[in-house]
């Protein structure tokens, strides 16, 4: 199946902002992560912690829904989906 993902912010900086992927079926948002962090591997820092685990404040949309009110990383993928990644924001 294919999925489309658009990096927001500075993580345009890694890979560019619209990605196509192939994936198998029943694939999941970490999968796409794994993904992305193989193909650079300096956006884990960006996302995760020390742990592994997703940043507090980073917002991984699937067709405009956070993932958090869903599955969250494990968030069941299908055909067609729209994966939007944002990282944290800082400033003030």
């Amino acid at each position: 199946m294919r999925v489309k993902v658009r990096l927001f912010a500075i993580l345009r900086e890694y890979l560019p902002k619209e990605l196509e992927m192939e994936l198998e079926g029943g694939a999941t948002v970490r999968e796409v992560l794994n993904r992305l962090f193989g193909m650079a591997p300096a956006l884990r820092s960006e996302l995760t912690g020390e742990a592994g685990v997703l940043k507090e404040y980073v917002i991984i949309l699937k067709n405009g829904r956070n993932i958090d009110f869903l599955e969250g990383p494990e968030t069941v993928l299908e055909e067609g989906d729209a994966i939007g990644i944002f990282p944290p924001a800082g400033g003030g």
